[in-house]
């Protein structure tokens, strides 16, 4: 069992079916890793992890799970590699292409992201761009179902700046038949063409994707409340803006309430507490948060099995 697609660049291009097998063998893997049972699918296999921002949880999710896979992770930055320095992205997919057999992203540009998978023979995985984000949106959902058990009608409402997040979980929410209502501000809401194409994968599975400004009639009847920073790493210089506008767009007791009973918070974290969440709820008892965090992990690791291995899994 693997996947039809070489890469992994966006939610999108995934059937509801491959989808549904990332979800299955993140489970088994995640249990194999539990009870201490070998799980090498990767064994001699190497990775290059190509980093042009800055990261916590993506290199050590991706380099520890490729290393429980039994493969050798690459770590290469900007500042250590030709990558950073004016070379081709089509010349370095071909190069790399001879060397290892996947190639793992963290960027800004998709369209850079794109030409690296258009031009390498090994798998590319999108590890981040400013356009989408699918790793973790994968993760969270694995992790509603962990909490949730049906994913199908349950309804996720995302709080805040409609950027790569919010992009990857509309079109993740679609794939598995969820609701999701992006709740954003005049000036930052979702991409219109992303909101679109998660539409009419929603149509397909009964999943209604849409965008609401007033934050706490989004926020009625959700199962899962999520949130991000309010200004991404490149927008620093952005935040007094953004506090302005983004400031009443936070997860706190009152918005909580609005929500089902049962309902959990997801933040895919680093969060800036008092900002887009308080607290007293990312330390509650409905936040899931270090779970989601733990679960990049085991999702990941499913996918580069998926992509790099020949074994059935």
């Amino acid at each position: 069992m693997g996947l039809n697609s070489k890469d992994l660049l966006s939610i999108h291009d995934l059937s509801v079916g491959e989808v549904a097998t990332i979800l299955d063998v993140a489970r088994k893997l995640k249990r194999k890793q539990k009870n201490g049972e070998p799980h090498e699918y990767c064994k001699g296999k190497t990775l290059a992890m190509i980093f042009s921002k800055a990261s916590t949880r993506t290199r050590v999710s991706f380099e520890t799970g490729f290393h429980q896979l039994g493969g050798h992770p690459i770590y290469l930055s900007d500042s250590a590699s030709q990558v950073g320095r004016g070379e081709p992205v089509r010349d370095t997919a071909r190069v790399l292409s001879r060397f290892v057999d996947g190639i793992m992203i963290r960027t800004f540009s998709h369209d850079e992201v794109k030409e690296l998978a258009q031009y390498a023979t090994i798998p590319v995985i999108n590890g981040l761009t400013d356009l989408l984000h699918p790793c973790q949106a994968l993760t969270d959902i694995f992790t509603i179902m962990e909490h949730q058990k049906v994913l199908k009608g349950r309804k996720l409402v995302y709080v805040g700046d409609g950027n790569n997040m919010a992009h990857s979980l509309m079109f993740a929410c679609a794939k598995v038949g969820m609701h999701m209502v992006c709740a954003s501000p005049k000036g930052y809401q979702p991409d219109p063409e992303i909101l679109r194409l998660a539409q009419e994968d929603g149509a397909m599975t009964g999943a209604k994707i849409t965008v609401e400004e007033n934050l706490l009639e989004a926020a009625k009847g959700a199962d899962v409340l999520y949130t991000d920073v309010w200004a991404s790493m490149g927008q620093e210089e952005e935040f007094a803006e953004r506090k302005k506008v983004l400031g009443s767009y936070q997860i706190n007791k009152e918005l909580l309430a609005v929500a089902r009973p049962e309902a959990i918070v997801l933040h895919c974290l680093p969060a800036h507490r008092g900002e887009e969440i308080t607290e007293d709820v990312m330390e509650g008892p409905q936040s899931v948060i270090f779970d989601q965090a733990e679960n990049r992990l085991h999702v990941q690791k499913a996918i580069m099995a998926l992509l790099m291995s020949e074994e059935n899994l």
